[in-house]
């Protein structure tokens, strides 16, 4: 996967996870969470799969009962047997100091932990089960999330600042003061943290809220604040367009200030929908910015009174399917093409000129054209296509082109530059 370093980043220490880092120079990473119950090692295996072939480059798992905890080092042998090198990240609440310190193999296979501060215990036993996570963390060299929540803020924290804006002579919104405890909160407990030993380097930061602006809001000022790396995400995005939109909404924004390091769409998944689809929304949110690329693009156009034909949409969708097919096997043999553009186009209007800003592209006949379909390469005709067999000469045509441009090892042998 390409980082294509075109907005300056908001500087934060790095921070290693497994065989990723986060924050510093690296770039920004994409994360999912599994929704299967971790202690159903054969599901769980096979959706953290799915996750990273879709893209997500750390996985996070519920950990929430022994059964859990002891299933994780069994979840990590099998996915390193069959190459799967994703760090997995443990989330817990409410007992994760007793499972961590119970069940050492646990803490050992994570390579992670998420701990919220306001669910590790309540009143003194708070700050003692804080200590005892962050000292299995420091124990076995692993990173922390600590991430705050809008809903399970620390409450004493909250009614302290409510008390000191009621004495303001102009009292702030509720919502400002709400969302100055969610970055108190935060900061204090990193702060806490590296008083107990964890280093800067190993803590990563989440305030989640499920308003795009509250979002904004209180991500700009933790980076104001602190130089910790930053995880961007809604807590509860929502289901379908509605979460989609509000995750792009408030991620774009963070993300073309520089601030975040990474990044997951919490969105709920539609029944029979994958769970892989809030790793697609977060690639190409980064991509679509310019700041990675994970999967060559295909540009279509959305069709008019020009192209009553439905068949430049069912080429491209075809299209765009086969690619997203082939970039797991494609991402290993032929490196750099995630960064391939394709250009499917539906009449003479757009059609020559978007495929000859492509890489490839093709231009369909519109309505009342000619019946033909030329075909763009690296900016030039290469072929006209006819007959019935236009979408499996063009896929056939695409592939070539990959094979001939992306393989190093053929382009060097046969001298060919394309």
């Amino acid at each position: 996967m390409v980082a294509l370093p075109i907005i300056h980043r908001h500087k934060t220490h790095m921070v290693r996870v497994g065989d990723i880092n986060i924050g510093g120079e690296a770039a920004v990473v994409v994360q999912s969470m599994t929704n299967t119950d971790t202690a159903d090692i054969a599901a769980s295996v096979q959706q953290v799969k799915e996750l990273a072939d879709a893209g997500s480059e750390i996985v996070r798992l519920t950990v929430n009962t022994e059964a859990a905890a002891r299933a994780m080092p069994e979840i990590k042998n099998q996915l390193l047997k069959e190459g799967y090198t994703t760090p997995l990240v443990g989330c817990f609440h409410y007992n994760g100091h007793r499972l961590l310190n119970d069940i050492p193999d646990c803490a050992v296979a994570l390579d992670k932990y998420r701990i919220n501060p306001g669910n590790v215990g309540f009143g003194e036993k708070r700050s003692q089960q804080f200590e005892m996570m962050i000292e299995k963390a420091i124990q076995y060299n692993k990173a922390v999330r600590i991430g705050v929540n809008w809903g399970s803020l620390d409450q004493d924290l909250s009614a302290t600042l409510m008390d000191e804006n009621a004495k303001r002579a102009t009292p702030l919104p509720a919502e400002n003061i709400l969302r100055e405890a969610l970055v108190q909160s935060a900061l204090n407990n990193a702060l806490l943290a590296e008083s107990i030993g964890l280093q800067p380097a190993q803590i990563i930061l989440s305030c989640k809220v499920s308003r795009p602006q509250d979002l904004v809001a209180v991500y700009t000022e933790l980076a104001n604040r602190s130089k910790y790396a930053l995880h961007l995400g809604l807590t509860e995005a929502g289901i379908g367009y509605k979460g989609i939109v509000a995750t792009t909404a408030a991620l774009s924004v963070l993300l073309q200030q520089g601030i975040g390091d990474t990044i997951r769409a919490s969105l709920t998944p539609r029944p029979g929908e994958p769970r892989t689809t809030e790793v697609a929304v977060c690639c190409e949110i980064l991509q679509s910015l310019g700041l990675r690329a994970f999967s060559p693009q295909v540009t279509a156009c959305p069709g008019c009174g020009r192209t009553t034909s439905s068949y430049f949409q069912s080429l491209a969708d075809q299209i765009q399917t086969y690619l997203h097919q082939q970039m797991p096997i494609w991402r290993g043999q032929y490196p750099g093409v995630e960064t391939l553009k394709v250009a499917v186009m539906g009449c003479i209007v757009n059609g020559p000129g978007e495929s000859k800003h492509a890489d490839i592209g093709i231009s369909l006949p519109g309505t009342g054209e000619s019946p033909v379909a030329p075909v763009f390469i690296d900016g030039q005709k290469a072929y006209t296509l006819r007959g019935d067999r236009i979408a499996e000469e063009f896929m056939e045509i695409l592939t070539t082109y990959v094979v001939t441009r992306f393989n190093t090892a053929l382009s060097s042998e046969t001298g060919l530059t394309v």
